[in-house]
């Protein structure tokens, strides 16, 4: 079932239920309202002929005459009177007598006054009259027919009323919610336009600040980080096509040359030794993108636990020290840090990455291969630096040196794949901290900013 139908439904079901509760409501106070009404008429009349059999000179055969006149036109009220004997001394019409009197009644109406009750359809009251200092027992009964009448007439018309009511409210119901959900039908349409190779398209907004623009504003959004994402992707795989192209192409060149030629053993291992330096630049560089799809996960998946930056970039220095023994490293941790302000919620193999990168980064472009390591904190902020002197970056490469398989003129000496850094802003990221980058004169610092755990 469609959103408008189940909304005009349950729009017109709701308005049923309050139209019932109205009308019942309505009938029921009308009708209690008509039966204290009559029984107050019951009483007028009752009371009326008391007076006019005790205080008037109209004989009783007269009073008959005119109760047997009026009950051919109107539902007249037949009224009974009774002394303290249970003894009829008056009936309007003693052949027809609609309420039997008893005298348990007749005692009931002594004892409480005034009773009231239904007979039938009749509706019937009892009261006390008294007249020179003697009480008698007045019943008067009729039937209401102009109030059954009129309570009729409100029942078919309410039933009437409802029922066109709820055609009507359908009806309504079916063009508010197709106008209120046109935006989102011509939404669908648009939807079903964008595919991959479509991504560009976005849905229409408007100046409107409701639900609907504001989820058209939020799919846009999503497109565009969509567009940008496939864009990543697209330009991703063509540098890893270029990137591995060359080494394997290096590779087979060499070992086809190696195969037709008759070379010296000499020769030979020259050959192995170049096929070999090829093969380790593809595992470097198939590390590099093992961690760059570590560090590309849902930030939810990834593992964080309390790490202490100190050991991480102690240990990050040892294995670069380690592996190139011509880098040079000098670590200066400020002496007012305390531990715990060296202590961040991180992924510790993944910082290990990020400060691997930088430090290799800073003694690779530097012509004395060293890079100096300083870690400052200011209140809630943990600094380190990353230092080197040598080539000034220029402002056009700093503005798209973070950008994956990016290498400038002057960095195309050296060996890489333009994938360090992208990768080490990725993981600064990750961990909620920034990366910065200073150039000039002669002098280049990376600035890791970290919130570090408070006390």
């Amino acid at each position: 079932m469609k959103i408008r139908t189940r909304l005009t439904l349950l729009f017109t079901l709701i308005t049923a239920m309050l139209l019932s509760v109205y009308s019942i409501s309505i009938y029921y106070s009308s009708k209690e309202a008509r039966e204290k009404s009559f029984y107050s008429e019951l009483q007028n009349e009752a009371i009326a002929k008391a007076d006019l059999y005790f205080q008037s000179s109209l004989p009783e055969q007269e009073m008959h005459k005119l109760y047997q006149n009026n009950n051919r036109t109107l539902n007249e009220v037949q009224v009974a009177i009774y002394d303290t004997n249970n003894q009829l001394i008056y009936h309007d019409d003693a052949k027809v007598d609609y309420v039997k009197e008893t005298p348990e009644m007749l005692s009931d109406v002594y004892q409480q006054k005034k009773i009231s009750f239904f007979l039938n359809k009749l509706q019937v009251i009892g009261m006390v009259y008294h007249h020179n200092g003697k009480s008698y027992a007045v019943t008067a009964a009729a039937y209401d027919k102009y109030g059954y009448d009129y309570l009729s007439h409100l029942l078919t018309i309410s039933i009437a009323s409802f029922i066109s009511i709820l055609v009507l409210i359908y009806l309504a119901g079916i063009f508010l919610s197709k106008k209120a959900l046109s935006p989102l039908s011509e939404m669908v349409v648009q939807i079903k336009r964008i595919t991959a190779g479509k991504l560009q398209l976005r849905l229409k907004t408007t100046a409107e600040k409701d639900e609907l623009n504001e989820l058209a504003q939020n799919f846009n959004g999503m497109l565009e980080r969509l567009e940008n994402s496939f864009d990543s992707q697209k330009h991703f795989v063509s540098n890893i096509s270029h990137e591995l192209r060359t080494p394997l192409s290096a590779i087979i060149t060499e070992l086809e040359l190696a195969s037709e030629k008759d070379l010296t053993k000499e020769q030979y291992q020259q050959t192995i030794r170049y096929a070999l330096d090829d093969a380790r630049n593809m595992v470097k560089l198939s590390n590099s993108l093992m961690d760059l799809a570590k560090a590309s996960y849902d930030p939810n998946e990834i593992s964080f636990t309390e790490v202490r930056l100190d050991e991480v970039l102690l240990e990050s220095y040892t294995k670069i020290i380690r592996e190139n023994s011509v880098y040079k490293v000098s670590l200066n941790i400020e002496s007012t840090i305390d531990e715990h302000q060296l202590v961040i919620q991180g992924n510790e193999y993944l910082l290990h990455v990020a400060f691997n990168n930088l430090i290799d980064n800073a003694c690779k472009y530097s012509p004395e291969h060293m890079c100096s390591i300083d870690v400052k904190v200011d209140f809630q902020k943990l600094y380190i630096s990353f230092s080197n002197t040598g080539i000034t970056i220029s402002p056009e490469d700093l503005e798209h040196i973070f950008e994956p398989f990016y290498r400038s003129e002057t960095s195309r000496k050296e060996k890489g794949y333009g994938i360090g850094l992208y990768l080490t802003e990725k993981i600064i990221h990750l961990h909620h901290a920034q990366l910065k980058v200073a150039s000039e004169d002669h002098k280049t610092v990376f600035t890791a900013i970290f919130h570090h755990k408070e006390v």
